[in-house]
């Protein structure tokens, strides 16, 4: 959004402040839908193998709404579009309770659908982030709210513990708890100070869509987070299988992937000090390293210390070329037309996650694991020399406006 109008000196921290809050209740509900969605499933479907379909309904809606809810932002402001996501998110959540008590698999189903919902609109959040903070607080706005989903990694799983039987009826408690952490965010977003004085008056305007994607500090910042993040999801989702066929305990399993999660968000209390001081695109380059580290890793062995090792910086690298990624778009997007850009990048995070995910397990399957992480290179050395070539083609002595570029 433009033309931000805040009542005072410290109004931008405490709106941030309301994004990190959401933020962490939205980690949350993803967290809970990946614990019981796919249980739930298993115990409502009549045919097993569309156990996991709620968990892709749950994705599927959160791709089909993602351009929509930035263009809805951009007509109706940041906190109304926020608080229609989680007015959804709790309508769904209370769909799929209903679902899980009568036992309808279907119904399950759009109540999951319409959850993904909310998680669109919850993906925003780092770039109203970046809208309130002033530029030399900007990235460490948006690694701060991205931070909350620690939150999310701790809480969601010890929750539905106490709550997925807690009303007799198998699920129907922990979907009851999405609702009522819905109603959290709701009295959360009325705090949320963001008022717009300027709209996007040509946020349709897919010729500067066109004209935003010819730009190389936008390509870079978009190939970033898209790479970045689903080289992570590629990886990530083949490891337990990995991890299985190799005969590692279930619980060496979790001990990776739950060191995994920590790495991708925990960084992000410093990342944006550390973007401040070098600059996005080297971040970004940190990030990808990194991650054809954990390739490497992987190549070498297949050990319990090299899952927890190549996961660890898989973690770390997503979290890099993430917010790296994202704060370069936050500064390289045209504020009229910002709105059309950054529904791009979410629409293909949306459609590069599908894939990675859907082609993990085939891939696992058909070539094996090592020769899924060869696959990984190539993307990582893509959005390597794209950084290089923009910071080679920036003038001397010209510098990003918060740090000091590549």
């Amino acid at each position: 959004m433009t033309g931000i109008a805040l009542g005072g000196p410290s109004s931008w921290k405490r709106s941030v402040a309301v994004l990190i809050g959401l933020q962490a209740v939205t980690s949350i509900t993803a967290v809970v839908l990946a614990t019981v969605n796919g249980l739930a499933g298993l115990a409502l479907a009549t045919d097993r193998r569309l156990a996991t379909l709620p968990v892709t309904a749950y994705v599927l809606g959160g791709a089909l709404s993602t351009f929509g809810a930035s263009l809805l932002m951009a007509r109706t402001g940041r906190r109304a579009a926020f608080a229609i996501g989680i007015l959804c998110g709790i309508s769904g959540a209370l769909l799929c309770a209903y679902a899980a008590h009568v036992e309808e698999f279907w119904l399950l189903c759009v109540g999951s659908l319409i959850v993904g919902v909310y998680g669109a609109f919850s993906q925003y959040h780092r770039f109203a982030a970046a809208d309130l903070a002033p530029p030399e607080f900007l990235s460490r706005a948006i690694s701060l709210v991205l931070a909350a989903g620690v939150v999310g990694a701790v809480v969601g799983p010890e929750s539905t513990k106490w709550t997925k039987d807690l009303t007799g009826m198998p699920f129907v408690g922990a979907y009851l708890s999405l609702a009522a952490i819905g109603l959290l965010a709701l009295g959360l977003v009325t705090r949320l100070r963001i008022h717009d004085t300027e709209r996007h008056a040509r946020a349709h305007d897919w010729r500067a869509l066109r004209r935003a994607l010819r730009q190389l500090d936008v390509a870079v910042a978009i190939v970033s987070a898209v790479v970045g993040y689903a080289v992570m999801l590629f990886l990530m989702t083949a490891t337990p299988l990995a991890m299985q066929h190799q005969r590692h305990p279930f619980d060496d399993t979790a001990l990776v992937i739950e060191w995994h999660v920590l790495g991708m968000f925990a960084p992000a209390f410093v990342t944006g000090s550390i973007i401040r001081r070098l600059g996005e695109l080297r971040v970004i380059v940190t990030g990808a390293v990194l991650m054809l580290l954990c390739a490497v890793i992987n190549l070498i062995g297949v050990s319990v210390a090299h899952f927890w090792s190549a996961l660890l910086l898989l973690g770390v690298g997503w979290n890099f070329m993430f917010v790296g990624g994202t704060t370069l778009l936050a500064r390289a997007s045209d504020p009229e037309h910002k709105a059309i850009v950054q529904g791009a990048n979410e629409v293909l995070i949306y459609v590069a996650n599908a894939i990675a995910s859907l082609t993990a397990g085939v891939l696992l399957h058909r070539v094996g694991w090592q020769a899924m992480n060869r696959v990984s290179v190539p993307f990582l050395l893509a959005a390597i020399a794209l950084c290089v070539l923009l910071a080679l083609r920036r003038q001397p002595g010209v510098a990003p406006r918060e740090s000091g570029g590549a």
